[in-house]
């Protein structure tokens, strides 16, 4: 059973890993990114948007010097750094955490509503991740996002596109994803994902922190998909986690290969920064599942 004592003490200290603060941070970044029009106080909406990315650097810069040790220990030279990233799969935090096992083949409907809940609220969207971070990359990286972002498009077809299908099991799980009712962690985790994709001192950690998730949700995203239909879900109620447990494995393998190679081939210092980047990604993730499992199991 897990205990809730970890969880409370990486929270002691910092001002950023709070309810409070995530929450902020989440509905500013929902706004922000929302499509608008013209307001007349948009002097104000600056100053406020101003206000929050200091706040959302502080935030990242606590994240990266949580791992900047272990990042500054991958490799700078191709091969070498391509299997330090490859080998997150199997040894990187958060890696068989004892959650999507038990998700798998012990949690019940409710249990595993609350899990995707969680999951769903927390969701920055893919597709929009990948948008935001190929602005003005090197052409074969910016390649490869492009192909990736268009497979999260469903090829142009609406019935394709993944976004829809987490829409449509929110619907069929009956649950209601909002930020108030979001653990913090999860909420971090997002938070942190569109701070990667949207500031461009982070653009190579944002490429480093999607490659991270390509690499590793397959198994999770399995798990999931294999405990949604144990509990009376249909095959195709739970294609947006079965898809994502195949069609990622050939997108990491393709990410590796088309966008992260060349970029190390062209500036071995893009390595370190992918590495923070991934490692933030995991990190955010390890404390997910510990919360998880603390709300679960406690």
């Amino acid at each position: 059973m897990a205990s809730k004592a970890p969880a409370r003490d990486r929270r002691a200290g910092s001002q950023f890993r709070t309810d409070a603060f995530q929450r902020g941070l989440a509905h500013w970044n929902r706004q922000r990114l929302s499509p608008g029009l013209p307001d007349d106080d948009w002097q104000g909406v600056l100053d406020r948007d101003l206000r929050m990315q200091r706040l959302e650097g502080g935030f990242m810069e606590e994240l990266r010097a949580e791992v900047r040790e272990e990042a500054a220990q991958a490799p700078t030279d191709v091969e070498g750094f391509i299997g330090w990233f490859e080998e997150l799969k199997q040894t990187g935090p958060g890696q068989g955490d004892p959650l999507f096992p038990w998700l798998a083949a012990e949690a019940d409907r409710d249990e595993l509503r609350w899990f995707f809940e969680q999951e769903a609220a927390g969701e920055a969207g893919f597709d929009d991740l990948v948008a935001l971070t190929q602005i003005k990359l090197p052409v074969r990286p910016k390649l490869e996002l492009a192909r990736n972002y268009w497979d999260e498009m469903g090829h142009g077809t609406a019935k394709g596109m993944h976004g829809p299908m987490l829409d449509a099991l929110v619907e069929t799980l009956e649950v209601r994803p909002v930020i108030e009712n979001t653990a913090w962690e999860s909420l971090a985790l997002a938070n942190a994902m569109t701070a990667m994709a949207t500031s461009r001192r982070y653009a190579w950690h944002s490429v480093g922190a999607l490659g991270a998730i390509e690499l590793t949700a397959p198994g999770r995203s399995a798990a999931t998909a294999e405990g949604l239909k144990r509990v009376g879900l249909s095959p195709k109620e739970a294609r947006y986690f079965t898809l994502h447990a195949v069609l990622d494995v050939k997108h990491s393998e393709d990410w590796n290969r088309e966008a992260i190679r060349p970029a190390v081939e062209e500036d071995p210092r893009r390595a370190t920064a992918m590495a923070e980047g991934a490692l933030i990604r995991l990190k955010c993730g390890e404390r997910c599942f510990e919360a998880y499992r603390a709300r679960l199991w406690g």
